[in-house]
């Protein structure tokens, strides 16, 4: 009987538990769980990151690899898992670093189940079997272990050697529930081991066996090199590590991170869609649970829980509505109008229900508050008010009082207000697509009356920038990042745009060499250092950056994405930190206690430096940017399937499942791409060199018509397709090509 019957299969044996050394067959509640244990310091570990130290190495989303590694009382062991089939996984590990005799330093392998099944080792084979149901799992190690014992339970186990030594034998079994198969690293420095899943016994010792003998796979390629050198692997890596299984609701999710968590699982909305964001840039199915973990915190009054954990629940108040605008993107990445309908009809309910709630003089923009609905934690006080922009302790509430009668803040939060303006224009354009024309219409209409609102009534003159106010009085003195939201939803006007670049590039505010503090550099708040009093949060960078590149300022908006990128590697690369947020100052990730180093959401700073070079623009949709450095990027979600892109010798080439697509020598960004049947069309921006744009794998006599701008131009064979010559422009060009469906592409 299969225990959980929904996850794809190739994602099927993974990281699932908050013991991430340990892998499990999740349909069938299988695990393999290696227990360290010293005897220098009579402690055990079973590698779990909040007690132990651990190294998170690479992790691809559908676990084909997996490394990292851990240290006990000095002792350094690595770790490597990897799988071919997705019946079958291989692991290793080695000794790296020894701090007492290997004799006494022991790695143990526990085999169990969920199900509580009796494991049975058999010694003459060097094999253990587990029946779950009428399927069978088989574990073949590459040289027999030393010592096999049986245990109720994992902790069992671990208390058996904390009380008994290295040295106890009165536990050897070769059936019980937990057969835990031990290694020492004096005789077995390194390791090996392989299960296999079948329907007979025999075949799964054979899967087993095979994938033993078979070795590790060959080495995975690097997701990305080059231009901005490792932005994608690190990405994927922070997504893959993070997304464990919540027995609870019987989910998989990306957690905001798997080493610090509220209860047996915690979700905030706006975490958990930038989880869905960043997942869906490998992997379309694992944003969708994303999504539905997100939306599944929809109430009966119609906004979307603050968080939702297995002790609390705040639906008394939410967060910043950028649901859709990650709905919206997960569309164009994916081109699944399915990625709309799921989530639809939650945002609209949550989009109104801030009107409904939050604009207590019905004057059209918004404040923060907190309802008389729920027992969620600090319900009715200013902290839960503020707590719908996330910017928990921001110096920009410093000045807010919290009105008990209207349940709100007394000031407009400028934050809130663009999210809520980008929210109605995304739901705008979502209902399009579905076909809701009256929803499209309501939405765009509420979208323009606010940012009407903010550009008249939430700019400071004085300041020359945007700011928070009092609803019923003057600007609050203290700014915050999200002073440039307006770009974001289209409510600065030019004047006031070109106002805001001089505050971005002002190193006594904003500016600076790490870069965006959410504190201005001349606030008392900023010398605070604490949480989103003065320290850097990658999500506030991504959506300043993405409002930057809505106005067009694409040079500010390429030099926060390197930035950004810049801050992420200074404590990924030698640390493998992904920090929650980040010291303005210097830089640092983990400088004091109030951050968590394995964040979902610090892999939106790479995620920017990865769409510089391919995006999916909320605007402008499928977006590559060929600027003429060396670069491999891939393989990564698209909607005409798996994109890989290589630049080399200052040419492109862009591969759909695993075929040339695209090549071309043009300095510039493409935009708007479409790849469908019998149809390529991209525009083109601005070129002040000519060149050509080469779609491989088309005929000549497959093309029906090239146009640009509308009017039909000449092209020729090219390579192995046809080749398109563009001359130089100064304005945007549409080139749209029109062939058989029989064609390649």
């Amino acid at each position: 009987m299969l225990q959980h019957s929904t996850i794809p299969l190739m994602r099927a044996w993974n990281s699932w538990s908050n013991r991430p050394a340990e892998t499990v067959f999740l349909p069938l509640g299988v695990r393999i769980t290696p227990v360290l244990y010293s005897t220098r310091s009579k402690t055990t570990s079973a590698i779990e990151p909040r007690r132990d130290m651990v190294r998170f190495g690479r992790h691809t989303i559908d676990g084909s690899l997996i490394e990292l590694e851990t240290e006990l009382s000095g002792t350094t062991v690595a770790f490597s898992t990897t799988k071919t089939d997705p019946f079958a996984i291989r692991g290793s590990w080695n000794g790296k670093v020894s701090a007492e005799w290997g004799l006494r330093f022991w790695l143990t392998l526990a085999i169990s189940s969920d199900g509580g099944e009796v494991v049975v080792h058999d010694a003459g084979r060097n094999i253990t079997l587990l029946k779950v149901g009428t399927r069978f799992v088989a574990v073949a190690t590459a040289e027999a272990p030393v010592h096999v014992t049986g245990h109720e339970t994992i902790d069992a186990l671990r208390a058996d050697f904390e009380e008994n030594g290295y040295f106890y034998t009165a536990t050897r079994r070769s059936e019980s529930p937990v057969i835990a198969l031990r290694f020492n690293l004096e005789m077995m420095r390194q390791g090996a081991y392989a299960a296999g899943v079948a329907d007979s016994a025999e075949l799964a010792i054979a899967k087993a066996q095979t994938c033993l003998a078979a070795g590790a796979p060959a080495a995975i390629a690097d997701a990305q090199t080059g231009m901005f050198e490792g932005a994608l692997d690190a990405m994927r890596d922070v997504v893959a590590w993070n997304t464990i299984w919540d027995e609870t609701n019987a989910r998989s999710y990306t957690a905001v991170t798997r080493i610090w968590n509220l209860g047996k699982f915690a979700v905030w909305f706006n975490d958990q869609i930038f989880a869905a964001l960043l997942a869906g840039v490998f992997d379309a199915d694992l944003a969708r649970e994303n999504m539905a973990t997100a939306m599944a915190g929809a109430t009966p009054q119609g906004n979307i829980a603050c968080i939702v954990t297995s002790n609390d629940a705040w639906v008394d108040r939410t967060q910043l509505p950028f649901g859709a605008l990650v709905v919206w993107q997960l569309y164009q990445r994916t081109g699944e109008r399915s990625m709309i309908q799921a989530s639809y009809e939650a945002l609209v309910r949550n989009r109104r229900w801030w009107q409904d709630n939050r604009d207590p003089d019905g004057f059209g923009l918004l404040s923060c508050g907190t309802s008389d609905v729920g027992e969620g934690l600090y319900k009715g006080t200013a902290f839960a008010a503020r707590n719908e922009t996330g910017m928990d302790n921001s110096a920009t509430h410093d000045e807010a009082i919290y009105d008990p009668l209207t349940r709100t803040l007394s000031t407009f939060d400028l934050g809130l207000n663009c999210a809520a303006a980008l929210d109605a224009e995304m739901l705008s354009k979502m209902a399009a697509v579905l076909g809701k024309h009256d929803d499209a219409r309501e939405f765009a209409a509420l979208a323009e009356r606010q940012r009407t609102l903010i550009s008249q009534t939430l700019w400071d003159e004085s300041r020359g920038i945007f700011a928070n106010r009092q609803r019923r009085g003057g600007f609050v003195r203290s700014l915050s990042p999200t002073s440039f939201y307006p770009l974001l939803c289209g409510a600065a006007t030019p004047v006031q745009a070109a106002r805001l670049l001089e505050h971005l590039s002002d190193e006594t505010t904003f500016g600076g060499d790490f870069v965006l503090p959410n504190a201005t550099r001349d606030d008392p708040a900023f010398a605070d250092n604490v949480y989103w009093r003065g320290r850097i949060w990658p999500n506030v960078n991504y959506m300043v950056w993405l409002g930057l590149r809505r106005y067009g300022f694409v040079a500010e908006a390429s030099k926060l994405a390197s930035q950004s990128y810049d801050l992420f590697m200074k404590n990924w690369r030698e640390h493998r930190i992904a920090s929650e947020n980040y010291n303005a100052v210097t830089g640092e990730a983990m400088d004091q206690g109030d951050t968590d180093p394995f964040y979902i959401w610090a892999a939106m700073l790479p995620l920017m430096a990865a769409s510089e070079i391919v995006d999916f623009d909320p605007w402008t949709g499928w977006t590559m940017d060929h600027a003429g450095r060396d670069v491999v990027l891939g393989p990564m979600v698209s909607p005409s399937g798996t994109l890989e892109l290589v630049v080399k010798s200052g040419t492109l080439v862009m591969t759909l499942n695993g075929r040339a697509a695209l090549k071309t020598d043009l300095r510039t960004t493409l935009s708007r791409i479409v790849f469908a049947n019998g149809r390529v069309s991209c525009t083109i921006a601005p070129v002040s060199q000519a060149g050509f744009i080469e779609l491989p794998g088309l005929a000549l006599g497959d093309v029906d018509a090239v146009r640009i701008n509308g009017q039909d131009i000449n092209y020729v064979s090219g390579g192995d397709g046809i080749r398109v010559m563009i001359a130089e422009h100064a304005e945007d060009r549409r080139l749209d090509v029109s062939f058989s469906s029989s064609s390649a592409h």
